[in-house]
């Protein structure tokens, strides 16, 4: 994990999965990359390690059904670290917020909203696909939504 930390940290990147051998890096904010392999090679994340910058209750369902074997996150939230370690995904963290802040500082981040009122990822996963297409749509970068 260690090894995956500094590549998050020396590249600049803002998630980074681990499957065997192979490393994938990932620059888009939000869970917008989470859920493209989550939905486009879900065997990547089956037993994968994910060092990531911001992991709010999205990422963190997103995580589980992708069934990770572990995760680090530079940033947590509270209802994140509880969905993990719910799952049983072996989960270390520099520091835990009670909730994860949209991009403009203004308020919580949008996706932890969507997800917060369930407590089931399999629940949550409509909420963010529809988020997330909702604003390709519109040509709104998801991770710049200040909603």
């Amino acid at each position: 994990m260690d090894e995956l930390v500094k590549i998050l940290h020396d590249g600049h990147f803002s998630c980074v999965i681990r499957k065997g051998e192979e490393i994938r890096t990932y620059t888009r904010r939000g869970v917008t990359d989470l859920l493209d392999v989550l939905e486009h090679t879900p065997s990547f994340l089956h037993g994968s390690q994910v060092a990531d910058k911001v992991v709010g209750r999205g990422a963190a369902a997103l995580m589980i059904l992708g069934q990770i074997a572990e995760v680090h996150a530079d940033v947590i939230s509270e209802g994140a670290k509880d969905l993990l370690l719910q799952a049983n995904i072996c989960t270390t963290y520099e520091t835990c917020v009670s909730h994860i802040i949209n991009r403009a500082g203004t308020g919580q981040c949008p996706v932890e909203i969507l997800c917060a009122p369930y407590t089931r990822p399999e629940d949550m996963l409509p909420k963010i696909q529809e988020f997330i297409s909702n604003m390709k749509s519109q040509k709104i970068d998801p991770a710049l939504s200040k909603h």
